[in-house]
């Protein structure tokens, strides 16, 4: 799972995760974020529009980093949800704890 970082022109760390978010690689995206946190980083758009599977390992490696972010007083936002992830997303009511935009563009238009 490539796992891209970029600094937008609006001081927004973007997160673009490849392929599959899963027990194997999950911590390297916590990893990621940590990182750009100690680096004083406090919002972050991830970006799933390449990802084609997130299992529930995944899942919580998410809520995780939301928790930390959030505690720094950051903001986390999700983007570019495939149909099988909102659904899933949906069915967990993590919908409800995440702020999802259907582009990355669009979640970095909200902050």
């Amino acid at each position: 799972m490539p796992i891209t970082t970029t600094k937008t022109p609006e001081n927004v760390t973007l997160v673009t995760v490849e392929g599959q978010l899963i027990v194997a690689n999950r911590q390297e995206l916590k990893q990621v974020v940590q990182d750009a946190l100690d680096g004083g980083e406090r919002r972050f758009v991830l970006d799933f529009g390449p990802t084609a599977y997130i299992d529930s390992s995944g899942l919580g490696a998410l809520v995780s980093i939301n928790k930390k972010v959030r505690e720094v007083g950051g903001d986390l936002r999700l983007a570019g949800l495939n149909e099988d992830l909102r659904s899933l997303f949906e069915l967990t009511k993590l919908d409800t704890l995440f702020a999802i935009s259907e582009t990355a563009a669009e979640a970095l238009a909200g902050f």
